[in-house]
């Protein structure tokens, strides 16, 4: 055997794979240095894009919690389309990581749908706004004081300090109604008297003793009015005004005045009646 012919072959073999390796290496070269600068302009171009979106959403005085979510989001978004160009631009095909994204997005998707339509009526009312913390809104069969809004689920206490958890999903795609739009609250409490009691003695009645609340404005006036007469009652709403902070003090603290105004003035309540007809 020529060992020296084949320690020939080896060393030729070794010096046309470092020549490859060597042509190879230069050949990529310009596209590794422009990807290495396309990285580190894109990133410093990305955090620039976050901070005017973060001052732009302070501005606009988007909640805390949406704030953080909304740049995070942005900054992966911007990322992951940045990862994908830079291996465009080494010679790598992008469109299968365009089909594992779509697929992923897609899987998630079915997985999280309910908790995808929580985030997103929970994106939506953080930006447009329906109610605020602190504000007594009526939703989903349950009212209540908002004591947090998140972008999942939305807290309520209720007048009898009950915690109520509302997903954001439901919540943004029904009816809400909020007390708290106009500043001042009108509240409206239903008692009855009986049918032969003067309408204008118990409106009187009623008001004077509204205003005997130390919590009930004067400016809007409380109002009394008919709201049916029937089933043996006179069924009156009686409507004082207050502010959010007094809402409950007021509505449960007027009708015991006006009770006991009503007892102090002979107004009597309504009387149970049956009607039987005997054939």
């Amino acid at each position: 055997m020529n060992f020296p012919l084949l320690q020939q072959a080896f060393l030729d073999k070794g010096t046309s794979i470092a020549h490859k390796f060597v042509a190879t290496a230069i050949s990529y070269a310009p596209k590794v240095i422009g990807a290495i600068l396309f990285y580190l302009i894109g990133s410093w171009i990305i955090g620039r894009l976050a901070i005017l979106l973060r001052k732009t959403l302070i501005a606009r005085k988007f909640d805390a919690s949406l704030q953080s979510f909304l740049v995070s989001f942005f900054k992966i978004i911007c990322l992951v389309l940045l990862v994908i160009t830079i291996f465009g631009i080494l010679g790598v095909d992008t469109s299968s990581f365009a089909a594992l994204i779509v697929g992923a997005g897609v899987a998630i998707g079915s997985a999280l749908n309910g908790t995808l339509g929580n985030f997103a009526g929970g994106v939506m009312m953080l930006i447009f706004k329906p109610f605020k913390i602190g504000d007594i809104i009526e939703a989903q069969g349950c009212i209540g004081t908002v004591t947090e809004q998140g972008v999942f689920n939305t807290t309520l206490l209720t007048p009898d300090h009950k915690t109520v958890i509302l997903p954001n999903g439901p919540l943004s795609t029904g009816v809400i109604t909020n007390f708290n739009t106009h500043g001042t609250l009108r509240v409206d409490i239903t008692m009855a008297v009986a049918l032969d009691v003067p309408v204008d003695k118990a409106r009187t009645v009623a008001i004077q003793a509204m205003l005997q609340h130390p919590k009930v404005l004067k400016d809007p006036a409380p109002e009394v009015a008919v709201s049916k007469i029937g089933d043996g009652m006179i069924t009156l709403a009686v409507r004082p005004y207050t502010t959010q902070t007094d809402y409950w003090d007021v509505f449960f603290g007027v009708q015991e005045l006006v009770k006991n105004a009503f007892d102090a003035n002979g107004i009597a309540g309504p009387i149970p009646h049956r009607v039987v007809i005997q054939k």
